[in-house]
């Protein structure tokens, strides 16, 4: 028979993060050699060689080579680096736009609150894609319009998330007191307020990445992203898409990327919400 003291004096059971490890793993598998490629002996990934066109995977060239001849490894690798830094930019432009918003209105509310929540309203019932392709086709695909507007159309979810976790710490004591000491809004948010929302904010970053890097490959594959012959990992799966029957690898190896890429990404993320909850129960 168990007695309440063997209940009372069990250790709580070790919560599992194995998926967290293996969603780490799998990023520094695909970011350390895309941050390394520089510096490692492979070919230029701009350079043509007819000759060498549609070489399959094998020791000259291990993932094989494009209709121009061109080493598709260095390809994915330099693709996967252009790739991420857009898709990191977009990330904080967002998260820094949307944590302000979000903050701002949980704290002054009124009509401010009500103004940023309409604007939210907008912006969420725009589809993003179709959004994004059209200020591409008015103002270009250059690599600072894509950044721009990627971090700018995505902001609504950290708003959303920041005003909550706001509209919570706004009713504690400590915000009443140095409220009482005189000090000034932008004071409160920046210094006792952001730093409480710092890990919410983190996690949905997280969480956030693989929607951004699948966005970002879904504007190249359509041709509206950076032209080639910059690669990036969209571009480089839609030119391979017009010789899908001849060379598969030219569509597979970038696909298996963007895929180890956005199941990292969330697997990490899902470790890091359990560990938030974790800590917060």
């Amino acid at each position: 028979m168990i007695s309440l003291r063997s209940v009372l004096q069990r250790k709580p059971r070790r919560r599992f993060y194995g998926d967290g490890i293996l969603g780490g793993l799998l990023l520094l598998l695909v970011i350390i050699p895309a941050l390394l490629a520089p510096w490692l002996p492979l070919p230029d990934p701009l350079k043509n060689d007819l000759a060498a066109a549609f070489s399959a995977p094998g020791s000259q060239h291990l993932l094989g080579t494009d209709q121009l001849g061109r080493d598709l490894l260095s390809r994915i690798l330099a693709g996967t680096r252009l790739s991420l830094m857009v898709v990191l930019l977009a990330a904080v432009i967002a998260a820094v736009i949307g944590s302000v918003l979000g903050m701002i209105a949980g704290y002054v509310g009124g009509w401010v609150d009500a103004l940023i929540m309409r604007l939210m309203d907008i912006q969420l019932a725009v589809p993003f894609i179709l959004l994004i392709l059209l200020v591409m086709a008015l103002f270009g695909a250059s690599l600072t319009n894509i950044i721009l507007i990627m971090g700018v159309t995505s902001w609504a979810i950290y708003a959303r998330v920041a005003r909550a976790k706001t509209l919570e710490i706004r009713e504690l004591e400590y915000i009443e007191s140095v409220k009482a000491m005189g000090f000034s809004t932008p004071r409160i948010l920046l210094r006792h307020v952001l730093p409480n929302l710092m890990t919410p904010l983190i996690v949905l970053l997280t969480l956030d990445i693989p929607r951004l890097i699948v966005l970002e490959a879904s504007i190249g594959f359509l041709g509206m992203g950076i032209q080639p012959p910059t690669p990036t990992l969209g571009n480089l799966i839609g030119e391979g898409r017009s010789y899908m029957l001849l060379a598969q690898w030219l569509v597979l190896y970038p696909g298996l990327v963007i895929a180890a890429l956005v199941i990292g990404c969330n697997l990490l993320g899902d470790s890091l919400l359990r560990k938030t909850h974790t800590r917060l129960d």
